[in-house]
């Protein structure tokens, strides 16, 4: 097997018979350490900007005088504009050079990051996070189809993507922790936090990445199918995330969510009849690409509600503070981070459809072990197992994901297979994250007296999407493992 940064094995095909793939590989050197590195970065950066503003929400409202409901909107915006423009994203990655695409959301990730931490105003700072958010709709499927078309499928992918998971881990976890220690002197340098890793990486990246393919043709892209799309995600999201507040049998959110659905179901239609469609149906309908999809919404819907509902026991029922509960979810960073690389080799040996079940089982393990938390939970006994299983278990299923989303798909719909899956991801997170809250609140308001009403049946409510989770990697099939020679 060659080291990272020498010539791509001969012989690695598309599986879908892209023209002209096969000799791309051959001549094409596969990307150094170094061009990893420099992707890896930009995940990091990306998944603290999610993580860290959680912690600084109730500096932001006193210092701008928020409303609780403006100040929602922090968090909310950037989820809108990741989860609305990942398809199109992906899509123009696909058309107009991946690195292209890469470097631009890159420089204007960190631009919106200087403006959010000197914005005077909650207007202005929601405005920022969401065209952070944008950004990172167009930065997550370039960055991922960088790796999955410069590294060959096999081991040496497995690799790569092991690697990307857990500066993705690293960076969640690590911005919960920066998130509480920056908040103390201001939450400013919460939102200034991106910059120094997006010049670092524009600059190394222009260095560094390889440069787009030159003379080929350059697809138009679908107007309407990416108008049609966009906007409805964006409502979509929009919907999911306001239904809290004004309710979600209200006249106002029943609109919303049938405006949505108009919106996608035109989109399919367009997509039926378009002559080069922004996401081919028969994309849409393969087994390995709805059943990865519907594994990664089922998985991180039922962590994001998990990380949720830990953070409020830990602080109102235990009395921890914003640090100490940023600390508890570190032995998941560090449990990932160690595992993670390794997830290739497990899915090289043991099958990738094996190793997402496997990761799924230790997943609902995890969330089963949360029903143990009382009002007198200890660190060692009770919340670090909870946390170190969890870690091993995102380790063995995120990576998987990846590598199935992309497995035998061109390298020409390489940008659209990850931003499907992060699309996935994103709409699983806000949508089963909605449905616990209900859920808590519900339990709440029949008991108002008991400060763990409702939280053992959110958890239930997280275990049992696990478990649809797991039965949709039924879905998964993988061809004969293709190896390095």
């Amino acid at each position: 097997m060659r080291k990272d940064g020498g010539p791509a094995a001969a012989g690695v095909r598309d599986t879908a018979g892209a023209p002209g793939t096969e000799a791309a590989h051959e001549a094409s050197p596969t990307p150094g350490t170094w061009a990893l590195l420099v992707l890896c970065a930009a995940h990091f950066m990306d998944t603290v900007d999610l993580s860290d503003v959680g912690v600084a929400l109730p500096a932001i409202q006193r210092d701008l005088g928020m409303t609780s409901g403006s100040l929602q909107w922090v968090v909310s915006a950037y989820a809108l504009g990741y989860g609305g423009f990942l398809l199109l994203g992906g899509r123009v990655a696909d058309l107009f050079g991946r690195r292209r695409v890469f470097l631009t959301a890159v420089a204007v990730f960190g631009a919106v990051s200087v403006l959010g931490a000197l914005a005077p105003t909650g207007g202005l700072l929601i405005a920022a996070r969401l065209a952070k958010g944008v950004a990172a709709g167009f930065l997550a499927p370039a960055a991922l189809s960088l790796i999955t078309t410069g590294w060959p499928e096999g081991p040496r992918r497995g690799r790569a993507l092991g690697w990307y998971a857990t500066a993705g881990a690293c960076g969640f976890v690590g911005g919960l922790v920066l998130g509480g220690v920056l908040t103390e002197l201001s939450w400013r340098l919460v939102f200034a936090l991106p910059v120094p890793l997006a010049v670092g990486a524009l600059f190394a990246g222009r260095r560094l990445l390889p440069a787009d393919p030159r003379g080929g043709t350059r697809d138009k892209i679908d107007v309407p199918g990416a108008l049609t799309a966009t906007a409805g995600l964006v409502l979509l999201v929009y919907a999911l995330a306001q239904a809290p507040s004004h309710g979600w049998l209200s006249g106002r959110t029943l609109v919303l969510f049938a405006a949505a659905v108009g919106l996608l179901v035109l989109f399919l239609r367009v997509e039926s009849r378009a002559r080069r469609p922004l996401v081919p149906l028969s994309f849409l309908t393969r087994r390995a690409t709805a059943g990865t999809n519907l594994t990664i919404f089922a998985m991180w819907g039922a962590y994001t509600s998990f990380a949720f509902l830990a953070t409020l026991h830990l602080q109102n029922v235990l009395g921890w503070t914003p640090l100490q509960t940023a600390g508890a979810f570190v032995p998941l960073g560090l449990a990932n981070g160690a595992l993670a690389p390794f997830a290739g080799r497990l899915a090289a040996r043991f099958g990738v459809p094996r190793t997402i079940a496997a990761g799924m089982l230790l997943l609902a393990l995890s969330y089963a072990l949360f029903f143990r938390l009382g009002p007198d939970s200890s660190f060692l006994t009770v919340v670090l197992p909870v946390m170190v299983v969890n870690g091993i278990g995102t380790a063995a299923t995120f990576p998987a994901l990846n590598m199935s989303a992309v497995s035998g798909v061109p390298d020409r719909d390489q940008g659209l297979a990850g931003a499907l899956l992060n699309t996935f991801m994103q709409i699983g997170g806000a949508v089963v994250l909605a449905l616990v809250t209900a859920v808590v609140e519900a339990g709440q308001q029949a008991d108002p007296a008991d400060p763990l009403a409702g939280y053992g049946a959110g958890t239930a409510v997280i275990v049992a999407t696990v478990l649809a989770g797991l039965g949709a990697t039924l879905l998964v099939r993988s061809g004969p493992d293709r190896r390095d020679p």
